[in-house]
């Protein structure tokens, strides 16, 4: 890999984790307000289970495009 390719990989790979760390936030929110009540394991295995999908969603989308940004 080249220098710009790093970049561009640095940079996707902070995008996509700052997507995931928000949807993620997100949905711990809508536990917190929807009205039903939700056990510590139930959050924390949505939260999890949000991260490692949006991540799979995401980086796919994010690192093409962070490439041409960067590459041309």
């Amino acid at each position: 890999m080249n220098e710009l390719e790093l970049k561009a990989a640095r940079q996707a790979s902070v995008f996509y984790i700052a997507i995931s760390l928000v949807i993620t936030l997100i949905f711990l929110a809508i536990t917190l307000v929807d009205g039903n009540i939700y056990t510590a394991v139930a959050r924390i295995g949505g939260m999890i289970w949000v991260f490692i999908l949006s991540m799979i969603v995401s980086m796919p989308i994010v690192i093409p495009a962070v490439k041409k940004k960067i590459m041309g």
